[in-house]
């Protein structure tokens, strides 16, 4: 992998980003943040003041945007950049524009003010992900003051509705507009080439090359109404309260795939170990015990997993109901879905049914190519130290959905974090924030590495 040439093409990507495109990045980031689309699910969200908000600024660097809704207010983006070789493969930059909840009361700051201090931008969408979205706007103006023409045509997609179902985001788009991503084979996006600090002062960056299926579960048990104080050997929720407690106790086999094996490797390496994953009777508990923070980056990956996250059942509390529901986020790696249906059968057994309520499909790319190595480098280019491994993703990502398409999809927003900056805890989570350093290596990483590609 590392002995693939990506000098040629790098080298003619001479830095286009100049201090414009530096400001405008932490200037997007914080105005994106303040443009509140909150996706609550179940189509509750708007995102077309955000989507005009991109366009306006798309249009002001030459290209002609095309706002599409599913769904009135449900807006999604896309513009394609013409490159210089009309029969090159075409490369696919999307971000989505809706982000999660945030109640008010736990934050520090006003989840929805973009505000900007102490060298940091805070509020919702600061990681996930309005971030990357403000740093393509800035790479894509960059190159439009500095005439900048990439070889292959890129279209740039900014999308609705990634934060629940994507029926009117990627998967309205790629459904029913298709066209507008001829020729792209590959795509880059969210959850990647982040800074995770792995003790003794190691920097990883890791990429994603792969994600697991999503598998979201209905469950519903059946039995008999009745009055609470009689015995009921039929009760639904007792039924349902046992499927979900065996759900919740199992504990999945280990199941490696390519991805996740050369990221072990990778690991491996920069702590000095040689490990191989595909010999007989290999002890992943152990390799991750030698890991240490790094060993987050395999932990959720490895085999399948299934949580429960809501019941539903009764109306009185002396009433025994007739039915039960219940719901479980399933995720399942990739050639993992034949086992995470068979196991699912065992555990709910008779007496409870299940169905997927939202199903998409695992997700693997190369990790021996010459994309991931231009990756690589462009990372490395700005921060030397630091050490790019591949990894999967535990959740999913928009490219799920392009994957229909054809197209192969890369997690790739870079950011430069210093010690004690919790990514983690941060996606989805309280008090989001990035700092402003980490969106200017960002858009210096992304500025070399598109042009790269």
């Amino acid at each position: 992998m590392h002995a693939i040439n990506t000098e040629a093409p790098v080298e003619r990507a001479v830095a286009a980003v100049d201090e414009t495109a530096l400001a405008e990045a932490v200037e997007f980031t914080s105005d994106l943040i303040r443009i509140d689309t909150t996706n609550r699910g179940g189509g509750d969200c708007r995102e077309r003041p955000a989507a005009e908000y991109v366009a306006e600024r798309l249009a002001a660097a030459g290209l002609e945007p095309v706002l599409l809704e599913r769904t009135p207010g449900r807006t999604n983006v896309v513009a394609r950049i013409e490159g210089t070789d009309p029969g090159a493969e075409a490369l696919l930059v999307h971000g989505h524009l809706d982000v999660v909840p945030a109640e008010a009361s736990d934050w520090s700051v006003d989840p929805f003010s973009g505000e900007v201090r102490d060298g940091v931008v805070w509020g919702r969408g600061a990681v996930d992900m309005k971030n990357m979205d403000a740093m393509v706007l800035a790479v894509v103006r960059a190159w439009a003051r500095a005439g900048v023409k990439p070889r292959r045509d890129i279209v740039i997609a900014y999308t609705a509705d990634e934060e629940d179902s994507a029926v009117d985001g990627s998967g309205f788009l790629a459904d029913q507009h298709p066209h507008l991503f001829e020729g792209c084979t590959e795509g880059i996006s969210e959850s990647g080439a982040f800074t995770v600090h792995a003790g003794r002062g190691q920097a990883l960056y890791p990429i994603a090359a792969g994600e697991r299926g999503t598998a979201w579960l209905k469950l519903t048990a059946h039995g008999t109404a009745g009055h609470g104080s009689k015995p009921n050997r039929a009760n639904a929720v007792s039924r349902l309260a046992a499927a979900v407690a065996r759900i919740g106790a199992y504990e999945w086999p280990v199941q490696l795939t390519d991805t996740v094996t050369a990221c072990i490797v990778e690991l491996a390496a920069v702590q000095g170990l040689s490990v191989d994953p595909r010999l007989p009777g290999f002890d992943l508990d152990a390799v991750l015990a030698k890991l240490g923070p790094a060993a987050v980056l395999v932990e959720a990956t490895a085999r399948n997993s299934a949580n429960p996250t809501m019941l539903s059942a009764g109306y009185k509390l002396n009433v025994i109901p007739g039915e039960a529901t219940g719901y479980v986020d399933g995720r399942m790696v990739p050639g993992g879905e034949a086992a995470f249906i068979a196991t699912l059968d065992e555990l709910t057994g008779p007496d409870v049914r299940w169905e997927f309520q939202h199903r998409e499909v695992a997700l693997q790319a190369p990790v021996d190519g010459r994309t991931f190595a231009v990756l690589r480098e462009s990372v490395e280019r700005f921060d030397p130290d630091g050490h790019v491994v591949p990894f999967c993703m535990a959740g999913g990502t928009d490219a799920k959905q392009f994957s229909r398409l054809g197209i192969t999809g890369y997690g790739f927003s870079p950011l430069k974090l210093p010690p004690g900056f919790d990514y983690w805890a941060l996606f989805h989570g309280v008090d989001e924030r990035v700092p402003v350093e980490a969106l200017h290596f960002g858009v210096r990483v992304l500025d070399r590495a598109l042009r790269a590609l």
